[in-house]
């Protein structure tokens, strides 16, 4: 299903329709503030591993990344985060970064890779906010990428669900999608690295 979704104000019903096919065990690709992806409840294995296998990817050696409404879910999913931790990312998001941070034993065991980390992102983007908001739960991000020599990542809602329409349930059409992904800051050491420069520059 292809579904149209107001970037600017999300129709509530579409949201709702969307959320109900993740508590389902359903995968959609959706958009964010950088790239289009794919996504799923990070508590429904089937679909995680559905997702692995559309990317050809181990979900315990792999590392995804978990969409959030706000940072009050860090404490579901982390360990404790220094007061100079909790400032940066208070200052970057919602924005285009990936924190990688040191996972407690709530994150479901099959994101646990050797590191025991977990990616958290906070998009600036309406549409995946209200799923997550809708849905109650932070939902997996594992980033669309093209078959194109030279864009990266799938950037048109039309295209992308040519492709995936027989494979995933919902492709939300949110507008062009970016071809610039986030910008992922380590924060597990002893002072925070951008460990890859993306879309975002920190403050």
């Amino acid at each position: 299903m292809l579904l149209r979704v107001s970037s600017s104000f999300p129709e509530q019903r579409k949201i709702n329709l969307v959320s109900e096919c993740l508590k389902k065990g359903g995968v959609i690709i959706y958009p964010t503030d950088t790239v289009y992806g794919f996504g799923c409840d990070i508590r429904n294995h089937e679909a995680i591993e559905k997702i692995c296998r559309l990317k050809g990817m181990d979900a315990q050696k792999s590392n995804f990344s978990f969409i959030c409404h706000d940072l009050s879910h860090l404490s579901d999913f982390c360990k404790q985060i220094d007061t100079p931790v909790y400032k940066m990312m208070k200052r970057n998001l919602p924005g285009p970064f990936t924190f990688i941070l040191q996972a407690n034993n709530r994150v479901p065991r099959m994101f646990k890779n050797k590191r025991k980390t977990v990616g958290i992102r906070v998009p600036k983007n309406l549409i995946a906010k209200q799923i997550v908001l809708t849905i109650a739960n932070p939902i997996l991000s594992s980033t669309v990428h093209d078959d194109d020599d030279i864009l990266e990542y799938a950037t048109d809602p039309g295209k992308i669900h040519n492709k995936y329409k027989n494979i995933v349930d919902i492709v939300i059409d949110g507008g062009p999608g970016g071809n610039q992904p986030s910008t992922v800051v380590d924060c597990t050491g002893d002072s925070c690295i951008v460990v890859r420069q993306g879309k975002g520059i920190l403050l």
